[in-house]
């Protein structure tokens, strides 16, 4: 996703192993990720995406001074989804507390090292089927029945059990 004061700039999605900058974007005061090449493009990260920063992830409170975390890995994700008007995208951490991504600072370099696994459920043949890289297809490739296993009781492969989210503001974090 890309926040929604970033409609107005070119954007596309992210892909696995490219590099993203921390930006702010021209004109608009809203902070986001773009590739080193295009840094008028703003890069939109699914939920779920993993990053890789170089450095300790650094953000603004909003002070003189920013604060490090002592992360440098992190899963993209969005706050209050319902509410409009303000930034939702955000980054979790390991310790499951998060920042806005608008309060990055500016020139990070991040890896994006995995995207999320988008189920589209529908009669038609997925590009995993298609190219072998399911059960049901290596399956009837190699002459053997195309059924997959069931799903264990309580599992689902089409909805993610929702986490609590939660975000930093300017002066909760003494």
């Amino acid at each position: 996703m890309c926040d929604y004061s970033l409609h107005a700039v070119a954007s596309r999605p992210a892909k696995v192993g490219e590099t993203l900058i921390t930006t702010t974007f021209p004109r608009t005061s809203t902070r986001g990720f773009a590739a080193g090449g295009e840094p008028g493009v703003a890069v939109c990260l699914l939920p779920g995406t993993e990053l890789a920063f170089e450095q300790n992830v650094k953000y603004d409170q909003g002070w003189i001074w920013a604060r490090t975390t002592s992360f440098r890995v992190a899963k993209f994700g969005v706050v209050e989804p319902n509410v409009p008007h303000r930034h939702h995208d955000a980054i979790e951490f390991p310790d499951g507390s998060n920042v806005l991504v608008t309060l990055l600072v500016e020139g990070q370099r991040a890896t994006v090292l995995q995207l999320p696994v988008v189920h589209q459920i529908s009669g038609r043949t997925t590009k995993a089927e298609e190219y072998g890289s399911t059960p049901a297809a290596a399956a009837s490739a190699a002459g053997r029945s195309r059924e997959v296993p069931a799903m264990p009781s309580g599992v689902s492969a089409t909805k993610p059990a929702a986490s609590a989210v939660t975000f930093f503001r300017p002066g909760d974090c003494g």
